[in-house]
This record gives C-alpha cells, structure tokens and sequence, in this order.
C-alpha cells in the first residue's frame, strides 16, 4: 500500500508515524513544503520569550532526538520530502505533483492520500501592511525573524493586531522581552473565546501588567517609511517599532477544492469520523479539516494542535483497518497570561443560546483551595447549562488558581453528555493542598442547580450596570462587612451586613426591586433567602458579587 501524506508539522507525521506501526507493508511518503517537520507551533511565543532556549527543542523528542528527516527514515521507516511543494492531485489516476526547491517537478502514486495542509494567516489588505517589521507568527522562521528584531534593541514599542489566543500569548511574550505592548483588537472584548464578563477579567489583568487593551479598534494604516513606525486606527495612532498581525488563520484548502473535493460550511475540507473526504481514498487532518461540535452535533472549525495528533491517529486507524472514530471537538483551550490562567470547554452563553438551549448561567469565584491554606489563589468560573434538560453545557475559566484541572473535569462532564445534577454529585479527591471540600466547579453546579430549581434569581454584573446606566430604581444591597465596605464597594449601594439584614430590613422599601451581593454572592444567597422569607417579592442575586464585578470600584 502505497500512502501520500501532504504536509509535515503535527498531523501528517502523526499519521504516518502510526499507518508504519501498524502496516509494516505500506510506503509512505511525507511531502513538506517548508523545512522543519514535527515541531511544536503552539510553543513559539515562549520560544520568542527565551523560556525555550532552542528552536531544536520544539522538534525533539522527549529524549532530546531532533525529529529531522532522518529521523523519520530510520526510526519510523518513513520516507520525507521536505522543501518540496505538493501542487496537484490527480484523484482519477491516484497521483499527487510535486515540485522541489530546485524546481524539478514528480508524480508520487498513491493507494491512500492524506492531506494535512494545515492553515494559513489571514492577513487583511491594510495599507502599509508589506512594510518591514511587521510580521506574522505561522513557523519557526516566523518566530526567528521576531526574536532578532527584538534583539536588535530592548524597549520596543510593539502593537499586537488581534487580541485571539495567538496575540494574548505574544503579549507575554514581549513583556518579558521588555516592550512596551499595545493590543488593537476589533471586536468589543479580546479572547473572543471567552464570554464578555470573562475576557473584561482578563483586559484587567493585563493592565495592571501595563499592558494596554484597545479593543473595539479598527486598523485602517500602517505608516513608516521603509520600516513601520506607527499604527493608524479609527480610534486614534499608536507608535510602532515592531507590529505582529495576529487577526486569525483560514484553513488551507486549495489542493483540495481544485481535486473537487467538499467543502464544508466552515470552509474547511468536510470529512466523516474516519476522517475520510469526499474521495474514500482521501483523508484530512488538522487544521485544513472540518470538526463536529460533540455538544451540538454540528460542524466547527477550531484548530489546535492536539485535536490534529487525534485525528491523526483516527485516519491511519482507518487506512490500516482498525475500527476508531473521531467523535468531535468541545473546543477546548487553555492560555497562560501571566499568572493567570484562561480556559474555556463547550459551548459560549450566545452559542448556546443561538444553537436553541433555554440557557442558564451562574458566575462562581472563590479560592481554588480552602480559604486557610496559604496557597490558596482566585480562581473564577462561568457554567452554561440547559434550564429545561439541565444538561451541562459550557465552561470557562479564569484567575491565578488551578483552572486547568476544573476545565478537564468539564470536558469529560461534557463527553459524558451530564446534566449540572450529575456533575455536583462526580466523586472528586479532596485534601485541602489540592481542592476546597466541595470542589469550585461542584460548587458552580448548585448554584446552576438553584437557579434552574427557582431556590435563586441570578442578575449578573454586567446587567446590574446596565440597570444603573439606565437610572433605573432598586436598591443594590452590599451585605459584606463594614471593614470589606471601607476597603472597596461599588457606588450607589446600601450597605448591611449579612448578621445585621433581619433586624434592619425595615430600611429597606419592599416595592422596590432587590438586588443582593458581597464578596462572592454566598452571602448576597443567604440575603436574598432572608428577604424573600420576610415579604420581599423581587429579589436577585448579583452573580460572582464584587470580585467579578469588571466596572469602575471605588477602592481605599
């Protein structure tokens, strides 16, 4: 069996790599266009930073072996064309043409084809866009041309266009490097990943680092004379010695499109769950092929790096003849900012709600670790569920706590298809160096659990603000303790203690609407309970209470 594989980085070797474990039989033939093969891209920005010392660590082996060409002939019997070009197939004839860096041209036959083409930037038509120094961050000659900049000169002023997982990490990146960092994102919020309330967590953070955060921005120049040396946008003009164009990437699909291949609703190669093409005898993986949302069922584009090792494996499992399916991503995704850390798992507030869920939120912060252990750190987490399944849907997370571990715990809730019931009950370890005793996303379930019961009326921050904005008459009940009040509180509220709401309720007008909240809105539930109890007929909680309250605070 003769077995083409287009293109070299994480999914091709990985399908190769496995098609020779287990048909020992097969040719196979990996085709690269550029130079590297099998390196780690996601590590690019900590490449740039100087975490990673060595552009050969991305392509090595846990023992430290560069995965070069080779390295593929001798250990995995696979045979490389690097720095060769794959410009047509023939699927009539079962033929791929090539053209090498020197310019020769070559037919390879195949009985199984595998494209893993990858994706590419997407670089808007901006004018001054070709000037020097602006870059994108796509390869390995990406990231060395970017590190000899910076090293050219310390201080920089560099704008980041495209505040997505790619733009937020390189921001890191520069500020260790010592730059000065301005982010342009078009869209009202950075990590559009994120739900608003959660990515305005982030913008926070990052400026408290002196990172600054435009977004809503719309770059309309690049100005310099040989050299960029000043954005333009519509919001106003920002200095520039290093710009990186960070605004998203396009799958790559025109090997495909012009053999007549489908194409799906998101403009990458439609498969099935063997990964298989419109052509049976064709395969896509990674960035160039198409997902499936596991909760919705349906078509997805989210390219990572570890959903092409999977898909990887699925495909070679299918050409060999072993029984595997791919079941679907839940778009899973984790970033360090900092020490922060961002993840998301499933389904965003508004793709639950445009995918028909009658959807319920809640907002949960508190210690990822009990409240006594020194090294116990914030950690905040929004949950989506289906108020009339109670089906779990979504999470996110933020905070300097332990957000990778709770994320985890969601994706495989969510594989499981739990409802929020089934989530609050999971049986987790608990010793206080690791969890509270209920653990912060079994907490984040009850509330869930009581909204969806009607034991809690949820409100969340960003609406509370709204209601302010719009004069609009309720009292806002702050009901942490007169020390917490003087250090921080949010203007316009009432402030009584928890101890003190049932002997000084009578200052509180029962026509008016309550909303009830303190340092996390555990107490701002106990409140609201109490109010409810004595007469009160609208009350609601402040979701996430103050510590997720992203607006103006007045503090000490």
């Amino acid at each position: 069996m003769k077995v083409v594989v287009i293109g070299g980085v994480a999914a091709g070797p990985k399908t190769a790599s496995r098609i020779r474990r287990l048909c020992d039989d097969a040719e196979v033939t990996v085709v690269e266009k550029g130079e590297f093969l099998s390196y780690a891209g996601c590590g690019l920005p900590y490449y740039i930073s100087g975490m990673v010392k060595d552009q050969k660590e991305l392509m090595a082996t846990p023992v430290g072996t560069v995965r070069d060409s080779v390295f593929f002939r001798n250990v995995k019997d696979v045979q490389v064309m690097n720095r060769t070009e794959a410009t047509a197939i023939d699927r009539e004839n079962k033929t791929v043409a090539i053209r090498k860096e020197d310019g020769e041209t070559q037919q390879l036959a195949y009985d199984k084809l595998v494209l893993a083409t990858g994706a590419s930037s997407f670089i808007p038509p901006i004018p001054g866009v070709g000037l020097k120094n602006i870059f994108n961050l796509k390869d390995i000659h990406d990231a060395d041309a970017i590190k000899e900049r910076l090293a050219e000169h310390k201080a920089l002023n560099a704008v980041i266009v495209g505040g997505g997982l790619i733009g937020v990490e390189v921001a890191e990146a520069f500020h260790e490097m010592g730059c000065r960092i301005t982010v342009v994102e078009f869209l009202p919020h950075i990590l559009p990943m994120m739900d608003p309330e959660m990515a305005t967590l982030v913008e926070g953070h990052f400026e408290a680092k002196g990172v600054k955060i435009q977004t809503g921005t719309k770059v309309t120049e690049f100005v310099g004379t040989d050299k960029v040396e000043k954005v333009i946008t519509d919001q106003g003009e920002f200095p520039a010695d290093l710009v990186i164009m960070a605004v998203g990437i396009r799958p790559a699909t025109k090997l495909a499109e012009e053999s007549g291949l489908k194409i799906g609703p998101t403009r990458a190669i439609a498969v099935n769950d063997q990964m298989q093409t419109s052509d049976p005898d064709i395969f896509a993986v990674g960035d160039c092929a198409e997902k499936k949302n596991i909760v919705t069922g349906k078509p997805c584009y989210v390219p990572l790096g570890s959903t092409a090792n999977k898909e990887g494996r699925v495909a070679a499992n299918a050409i060999c003849g072993v029984n595997d399916a791919f079941p679907g991503v839940l778009g899973s995704a984790i970033c360090k900012i900092f020490d922060f850390t961002v993840a998301r798992t499933g389904l965003g507030e508004k793709e639950a709600r445009d995918a028909g869920y009658d959807v319920v939120t809640c907002l949960a912060p508190s210690p990822d670790k009990p409240h006594f252990m020194p090294t116990a750190k914030p950690l905040f987490l929004k949950l989506i569920a289906d108020r009339t399944t109670r089906k779990f849907l979504g999470m996110q997370a933020t905070g300097s706590g332990e957000a990778d571990r709770r994320i985890d715990i969601a994706a495989t809730a969510l594989s499981a298809g739990m409802t929020v019931d089934q989530l609050a009950h999971l049986d987790l370890s608990y010793a206080p160096p690791f969890s509270p005793a209920v653990d912060n996303i079994l907490v984040a379930a009850n509330i869930l659990r009581n909204k969806i019961d009607g034991f809690m009326e949820g409100v969340t921050p960003t609406e509370v603000h709204a209601m302010l904005e719009e004069g609009q008459d309720f009292t806002f009940l702050d009901v942490r303790s007169p020390e917490e009040v003087e250090q921080m509180r949010i203007e316009g509220t009432v402030s009584i203690p928890l101890g003190a709401v049932r002997s000084r309720m009578a200052e509180l007008d029962k026509t008016k609407p309550v909303v009830a909240f303190c340092k996390i809105s555990l107490r701002g539930y106990e409140a609201a309970l109490i109010l409810k109890q004595a007469g009160f007929t609208d009350v609601k909680v402040m979701d996430g209470g103050i510590l997720m309250w992203p607006f103006e605070k007045i503090v000490k």
